[in-house]
């Protein structure tokens, strides 16, 4: 412990080290209270924190969430009314300012990785195909919400920083996705996808033990 706290002072200074300590000692009295009202064993949860509709999520074990998550299950909007559901695995690491929007169903699998401002929704402000589509005239905000479909993110999955994901996709375990990229399709299980739109850059041959290009 004592050298840890040197490491620390060594690394930070002073003023910085106690900043950062007071902030971890926060953080664990918010994490504690967090696990107990998510009932969510081992939940770490980051400060400046947005969960909605928690009867709606259901959360693993030993979830480590960074400061600024917004994290809701739409059950209402307007005259909308919805039966959302979102489920979070085991080992889920959530990086900064992530944002999961449901209105239908989220899936994220165990042992995933998250960048820094993720975007994950099942869907949109307004329809924009097939019939009663919404018009520009409308205000965004008053658009009806939907127009896309259930998301699964499968185990082992990793995911860069500012990527948006948009339902109905799966994401097969053990693939990555390059930062910056847009996925509306499925991505196949130990692939590589990047782009906007996202496509699949390289898979995994068990074979070779290699990721080898498409």
């Amino acid at each position: 412990m004592i050298g840890k706290l040197q490491n620390i002072l060594k690394r930070d200074g002073f003023l910085l080290a106690l900043a950062n300590i007071a902030s971890r000692l926060r953080s664990g009295i918010r994490s504690r209270f967090a696990a107990h009202a998510l009932n969510a064993p081992g939940i770490f949860l980051g400060g400046h924190s947005i969960i909605r509709g928690a009867r709606s999520i259901s959360f693993g074990r030993d979830i480590h969430v960074g400061c600024g998550i917004w994290l809701e299950a739409v059950t209402e909007y307007r005259e909308q009314r919805f039966t959302p559901t979102i489920t979070i695995g085991d080992r889920v690491s959530f990086s900064a300012d992530v944002h999961i929007s449901g209105i239908d169903r989220i899936t994220v699998g165990n042992d995933v990785l998250m960048g820094s401002r993720v975007y994950i929704s099942d869907h949109g402000h307004g329809l924009y195909n097939g019939e009663c589509q919404s018009s520009p005239s409308t205000p965004p905000t008053h658009r009806a919400l939907g127009g896309g479909g259930p998301v699964h993110i499968g185990d082992n999955v990793w995911i860069g920083d500012n990527v948006v994901i948009i339902g109905p996709v799966t994401i097969g375990p053990g693939a990555v996705i390059g930062a910056n990229s847009v996925v509306r399709k499925d991505v196949p299980p130990n692939s590589i996808a990047a782009g906007v739109p996202a496509r699949i850059l390289k898979q995994f041959h068990d074979a070779r033990n290699q990721w080898l290009g498409i």
